[in-house]
């Protein structure tokens, strides 16, 4: 039986939380019924010093989500047409997230938020509690390979090349040398 995950869990590093995340089931609510998929790739941003993440220019209006408590939803609009979803991480006041980039059956940030009926009306979700929107553990441990994000050439060198993304490793994803 899955077991909800709970904020002891949510609230660890986002360079933690990120590879645990691999394997477990994101869950949604909709009028339809609850939707469940295996998280099969993710990303993580951590603190104003990582120039890939959002908060590296300081506390905004969109990015005071990512200071919150871990286990926030952090939702945004990237391009002006995709909803991202990111599990907000870390201890209150400092700001980090795990991008869930990918579920079995969407590969791609912007199509399991459609799929998954994910939107910005979601932003700020306390996952802990929710009934919306939450995450659980049936206890599947992937092995998983690690990547360079995607995405981010703003950033600076140092943060464009550290490994921060975890793909589930199913034989098929050969990571660049």
């Amino acid at each position: 039986m899955a077991k909800r995950l709970g904020r002891r869990i949510l609230s660890q590093p986002a360079v933690i939380l990120a590879p645990q995340l691999l394997g477990k089931l994101l869950c949604r609510r909709t009028g339809q019924g609850i939707l469940k998929y295996r998280i099969m790739e993710t990303e993580c941003y951590y603190g104003e010093e990582d120039t890939a993440c959002h908060a590296s220019k300081g506390k905004t209006q969109r990015t005071k989500v990512l200071y919150e408590k871990g286990g926030t939803s952090y939702v945004y609009l990237c391009y002006g047409m995709h909803c991202l979803f990111n599990v907000v991480s870390g201890k209150e006041g400092h700001p980090e997230a795990v991008l869930i980039r990918g579920v079995t059956g969407y590969n791609g940030p912007g199509k399991l938020t459609r799929a998954m009926k994910i939107d910005r009306s979601l932003n700020g979700e306390d996952m802990a509690g929710s009934r919306e929107l939450w995450l659980e553990d049936d206890g599947c441990r992937p092995l998983y390979v690690t990547a360079k994000r995607v995405g981010i050439d703003y950033a600076t060198e140092e943060y464009r090349d550290i490994l921060w993304r975890f793909i589930v490793d199913d034989g098929r994803y050969k990571p660049a040398k």
